[in-house]
């Protein structure tokens, strides 16, 4: 009995193990059933085809104001149910010869606000943002950092104006002068008699004619005197004030024109040795500009303009100080004069001394005196 139930146990787990084998083998054929793969669902989706068409687009980068041409331009497939009418070009014969508005990369598609016609305006005016002016200033070495400035630099502008006192009616400058003014009365004859013609006012100019003074008491004798000043003019007083803040340097000199006479947006290149080794004789240095372009507001461009006016006769004067890269602070600064300057920085008057410098010192110079 024993015996009989081993052997039964043994064929029972034969059994099994065939039973195991027969399903491993059935899942393994059949496993493509029962477990799908990605790529199977992938192809069982149907996937919609879609309808392109061509749109133009840039073979290559392009600067701003450039020509285009057709040797920059390449047409790419897109989807034409993301098409927006008019958003893009089809047609690369319509931006041939439009100018770039931007500088554009390459692979850009070309839209309408990128480009415009080629005979609208010059590459110059591309360079100066809506709502903004160019304006060109004189310059010297002194008023333009020493002509370290360059295109795209920021800057501030400085002015100082001379201002005088004026007579209101007569809008010149006081003093005014007097004149010897006779009371009416009957002419005397040459004669020495008394005529009956009419009576006459009369007025003397030079001569006794001189400045306009003001009647003060003298503080020792307690009489009248009649004072006028010791110089034919005023002397003009002096202000200082940052006018303009963060104004954008478009051009220093005048523009170089280009083979059709029209202004280019850069100089021409300065030529080299020729491939000998022969070296050319050099060409003279360039003067220094006279002139610099600034982009500013249409206000501003109006005050510089009055500025430059006041300035033909010397009544004030403009000064450029160059900003540091990304510097858009503006910054609120106060007028100067000499009050200013004595008050600001702690300068006293000179109290009045039984001794002084010998020889006097009437003014001050920049560089040193040279000895007699």
């Amino acid at each position: 009995m024993a015996a009989g139930g081993r052997r039964s146990g043994l064929l029972f787990i034969i059994l099994a193990l065939v039973l195991i084998v027969i399903l491993a083998v059935v899942a393994f054929f059949m496993r493509n059933q029962f477990f799908p793969s990605q790529q199977a669902q992938n192809l069982a989706t149907p996937i919609p085809s879609q309808t392109l068409v061509k749109i133009v687009v840039l073979a290559q980068p392009v600067t701003r104001g450039a020509v285009l041409s057709e040797s920059e331009l390449q047409t790419i497939s897109y989807p034409q149910s993301e098409m927006v009418d008019g958003l893009f070009f089809t047609d690369i014969t319509k931006v041939v010869g439009k100018r770039a508005k931007f500088d554009l990369q390459q692979g850009m598609p070309l839209t309408p606000s990128m480009i415009t016609d080629s005979q609208t305006g010059s590459e110059i005016s591309f360079q100066i943002p809506k709502g903004m002016v160019a304006l060109s200033i004189p310059i010297t070495r002194l008023t333009s950092v020493s002509y370290g400035l360059q295109p795209g630099d920021h800057v501030n502008i400085l002015g100082a104006l001379t201002m005088v006192d004026l007579d209101t009616n007569f809008q010149t400058i006081l003093p005014n002068n007097t004149s010897q003014v006779l009371a009416p009365g009957s002419a005397a004859s040459s004669s020495g008699g008394s005529s009956t013609g009419p009576t006459t006012l009369s007025l003397g100019f030079g001569g006794s004619s001189g400045p306009q003074g003001r009647a003060e008491i003298d503080p020792t004798f307690n009489q009248p005197v009649y004072v006028v000043p010791s110089e034919s003019k005023q002397r003009p007083r002096l202000v200082s004030q940052t006018i303009i803040q963060d104004a954008v340097v478009l051009y220093v000199g005048t523009f170089p024109l280009d083979a059709n006479g029209q202004p280019a947006t850069a100089p021409s290149p300065t030529p080299v040795p020729s491939s000998n080794g022969a070296q050319s004789t050099p060409a003279a240095p360039a003067a220094p500009p006279d002139v610099i372009s600034l982009i500013v507001t249409p206000q501003d461009a109006v005050t510089l303009n009055y500025l430059m006016l006041a300035g033909q006769n010397g009544g004030s004067q403009i000064n450029l100080v160059l900003r540091s890269p990304g510097d858009n602070l503006k910054v609120q600064t106060e007028p100067v004069t000499l009050q200013f300057v004595m008050d600001q920085y702690n300068i006293p008057l000179p109290s009045k001394l039984p001794y002084g410098i010998e020889p006097a010192v009437g003014t001050i110079s920049s560089g040193t005196p040279t000895p007699k």
